[in-house]
């Protein structure tokens, strides 16, 4: 029984649905408002800091964090259930993630400089000197997310990309995992000070009320929103900022079934350990992932047989794993009870008796059934995934082009594949924001070259990634200077300054 007051809420520890404690406070709209005013009073200094010292704000963070220790992944693995071995994972991804935008800030290459001197000769009509950069938005408002509780919460891709480009950031914390964030939220504040970082630059608020994420939102001095959640929760909030008087984008990553096409060549070579490889999968972290391969696409054949039969092997024996949240549990409940009206059952793992454990299920369907019952491609958030059984190569590319936008999609092909793969690529170029080979889309790297994003509804905007240093550019906007005096241009800008720039349409490193 949670013995919480209204103006108080408590986490649950996941395994158990039992509430712990300390009780914390519920952040009022007061409380919302005064964050975003003092993120609204930072933005000026903070953005026209020296690179170096944005820099270091943000290996400052990584270190505060990890200097947390056992504290932070003990009370992590009691909210969300998530083993410990998989927080310290997250943990060195979420420092190393924040030491690579440092790097990112101290290599300048973000802020898109790019310089046209002035052509006063040219013919009909002379150029004027033209100079831009890239400046960062304004106060950026982040919504934590279950299912990392450190990669994709409090100092996750989101917060570290805005504080790169020189935003501010007002975070609104996960209710699933308070004590969490609230320990992260403190270590980032302990950053700011040793750094000296203007007060205001990193705001936290909590609670279990939606009226919380609402008003922060809202709030006029909020320029941007990054958010990684449901599908209904980000519609909602960008909703919310289209009606503003001033909208604002929302970068929301909300749903995706991340199909995986499976080749015949490669069914013919290695269909059964496919079917392993996939369960392997399927059924990592409980499936909570918004990559997790919920979609299966193959012909017909010997291969898939083979691939049926190991998957169907592999899932009887996948053990049940804890849920994030006894709602989410609920959730997956239920998607999977719609399924198993929907579809043929193929097989399905054990269940737990604990209230968030969960077991894997797979379930079958044919082509020509998926293309006129779109309701079967539903995300199930959690370790279920629906096996798509073509006729042919062709069906199976009309159901591919009959998808909604997804983050990732997977060919398992052997050579003897190469061909007609290549006439899917076009398809899933439009259809999806990752491609892979002969891999799982479970594992997301940080680096240079990731997206996590797609179309519409995988994300808000299929432009952006919120994983990966491209992840910066949601949080600046291009400015550019006509014929300004060297005296009152950025020192950036100027001539001389010696930085990466684009110099009348050459690279100048």
């Amino acid at each position: 029984m949670n013995d919480a007051s209204p103006q108080t809420f408590r986490a649950f520890e996941a395994a158990s649905g039992e509430p712990l404690e300390p009780a914390y406070p519920v952040s009022t709209t007061e409380d919302v408002a005064a964050a975003c005013e003092a993120a609204a009073a930072a933005f000026d200094t903070y953005r026209e800091l020296p690179a170096e010292r944005r820099a270091a704000f943000l290996d400052a963070i990584g270190d505060e964090i990890v200097a947390l220790g056992d504290e932070l992944l003990e009370r992590a693995n009691k909210e969300t259930g998530l083993p410990i071995a998989r927080l310290t994972g997250e943990r060195g991804r979420t420092v190393g993630q924040l030491k690579l935008f440092a790097q990112v800030v101290r290599d300048g290459l973000f802020r898109g400089l790019r310089v046209d001197p002035a052509l006063p000769d040219r013919e009909p009509l002379p150029r004027p000197d033209l100079r831009l950069r890239k400046i960062p938005v304004g106060p950026v408002a982040v919504f934590g997310a279950s299912n990392f509780p450190l990669a994709f919460s409090t100092a996750g891709g989101d917060t570290a990309s805005a504080l790169a480009a020189g935003c501010p950031v007002v975070v609104k914390g996960h209710s699933a995992h308070p004590g969490t964030g609230l320990l992260v939220a403190q270590a980032i504040a302990r950053a700011a000070e040793k750094t000296g970082m203007p007060a205001g630059v990193f705001g936290h608020v909590m609670g279990n009320s939606r009226s919380i994420g609402e008003a922060l939102v809202a709030d006029p001095r909020i320029a941007a929103v990054g958010f990684t959640g449901s599908r209904g929760g980000g519609l909602a909030l960008q909703k919310i900022a289209q009606q503003r008087e001033v909208p604002i984008p929302v970068y929301a990553e909300m749903s995706s079934i991340n199909p995986v096409v499976l080749m015949p060549g490669a069914l013919a070579s290695r269909g059964a350990a496919l079917g392993t490889a996939f369960i392997g999968s399927l059924t990592m972290g409980a499936g909570q992932f918004c990559t997790n391969p919920g979609l299966v696409l193959a012909v017909e054949g010997e291969g898939l047989d083979a691939f049926i039969a190991a998957a169907t092997d592999a899932i009887g024996g996948a053990a049940p794993q804890v849920m994030l949240t006894g709602g989410i549990r609920q959730a997956y409940d239920d998607g999977v009870a719609k399924l198993k009206k929907l579809a043929q059952s193929v097989a399905s793992g054990p269940e737990g008796d604990g209230k968030t454990c969960g077991g894997a299920n797979l379930f079958a369907v044919s082509g020509s059934e998926v293309v006129d019952r779109p309701e079967l491609l539903e995300e199930v958030f959690g370790a279920s995934s629906l096996l798509v059984r073509c006729k042919d190569l062709g069906e199976l590319a009309r159901v591919l082009e009959g998808l909604e936008g997804q983050l990732t999609a997977t060919l398992h092909m052997d050579e003897s594949d190469y061909a007609e793969a290549a006439k899917l690529m076009p398809i899933l170029e439009k259809k999806v924001g990752r491609i892979l080979a002969n891999g799982w889309p479970t594992g997301v790297e940080v680096a240079h070259a990731m997206v996590h994003g797609g179309p519409y509804p995988s994300t808000s905007d299929g432009r952006t990634t919120s994983v990966g240093t491209l992840a910066i550019e949601r949080f600046l906007r291009p400015v550019s200077y006509q014929a300004i005096p060297e005296a009152l241009l950025p020192p950036e800008l100027r001539d001389g300054a010696g930085v990466p720039r684009l110099f009348d349409g050459k690279f100048e490193a």
